[in-house]
């Protein structure tokens, strides 16, 4: 069995591919600081079911910092997943500096952790942002990349050149996996899908940015995880999009939720974010044909599955914010 370091371990993604890892018969050690980017209540209880399980150990600590490169001088990695980042295309627009801190910094000291102390494998997570406001849909990895709309994905864009500039110095072999949209249980508060599932559960009114009518392939928590995982195969160096082969709009999504949680939604229409992408939708072709990887969790049963445990999770669920 082999030994990773998962960075953003407490994180959405990060809690997730960690469980797997351990599911699998793998030892993990994950990092995170914890930070408030959102509600870290969200963050502790990850944490907390990641801390029961056999074979974890934690570092509270912040990547950006470079002093946590020592703390790995006595490990001997497998590979090093790099999903701590600080997310969210609206807030890296109000405090860029956190943005490259996390996302550029953090990335370059997890790089130097696998050249000092011979990792050979990296996979970073990357993002859908990254393709700008007009990609072709469904969206290759040849796209252009080269027009950020927001410093969240030019941060982005800057840790995969620094990873390429690694692989091509020290023949890390390195995986860029960009996510699209990921939901499911315990997902990030700031995001629609959350959001929304808390909003019309406690009849509180549901706030959507313009007129509705723009749309996500949202994917499944479980597939980004399982792709992440199969992405540590060696590959040179690669870019893979992860993303779900359903795309809906946001007023269908809203109405979905509905339908699956039997109450009514109170809808607020705001002005739109000039942030945001007007949709997203992924060609997986590259994944499908070099990991053996599709999304399996079907929109409808994803949902569901994320209704329910926010209803086994209420008494708490309820009063995390969500901005």
């Amino acid at each position: 069995m082999a030994h990773y370091l998962v960075t953003g371990a407490a994180g959405f993604i990060g809690a997730r591919t960690s469980q797997m890892l351990l599911e699998q018969g793998h030892t993990v050690a994950g990092i995170d600081n914890i930070n408030d980017a959102y509600d870290p209540r969200m963050k502790e209880y990850r944490l907390k079911g990641l801390q029961s399980k056999h074979g974890f150990k934690f570092y509270r600590r912040d990547i950006s910092d470079r002093s946590v490169i020592d703390l790995f001088k006595n490990e001997k990695f497998d590979g090093v997943i790099n999903l701590a980042a600080r997310a969210g295309v609206r807030y890296s627009v109000e405090n860029p500096w956190a943005f490259l801190d996390s996302n550029v910094i953090g990335t370059l000291n997890m790089l130097e952790v696998c050249r000092q102390f011979g990792c050979k494998k990296f996979i970073l997570a990357s993002t859908s942002s990254i393709y700008g406001e007009n990609p072709p849909h469904p969206t290759p990895e040849t796209a252009s990349s080269s027009e950020p709309m927001q410093p969240y994905a030019a941060s982005k864009k800057g840790a995969e050149a620094l990873a390429h500039s690694y692989h091509h110095l020290y023949g890390i072999d390195v995986t860029v996996v960009r996510y699209f949209t990921v939901y499911g249980p315990a997902g990030r508060p700031d995001l629609a899908m959350f959001r929304f599932v808390q909003w019309i559960l406690e009849g509180k009114p549901v706030r959507i940015n313009g007129d509705g009518k723009q749309s996500r392939g949202f994917t499944y928590v479980d597939d980004i995880a399982r792709g992440t995982i199969a992405a540590l195969k060696p590959l040179g160096y690669e870019i893979i999009n992860l993303g779900g082969h359903e795309v809906i709009s946001i007023n269908d999504l809203v109405t979905l939720i509905e339908d699956l949680t039997g109450k009514k939604a109170n809808i607020q229409y705001g002005p739109p974010n000039l942030a945001d992408m007007f949709m997203n939708q992924a060609d997986v072709s590259k994944a499908r044909e070099v990991l053996g990887w599709d999304p399996q969790v079907k929109l409808r049963e994803g949902i569901g599955n994320l209704i329910e445990w926010y209803k086994a999770e209420r008494s708490w669920a309820k009063d995390i914010l969500t901005p």
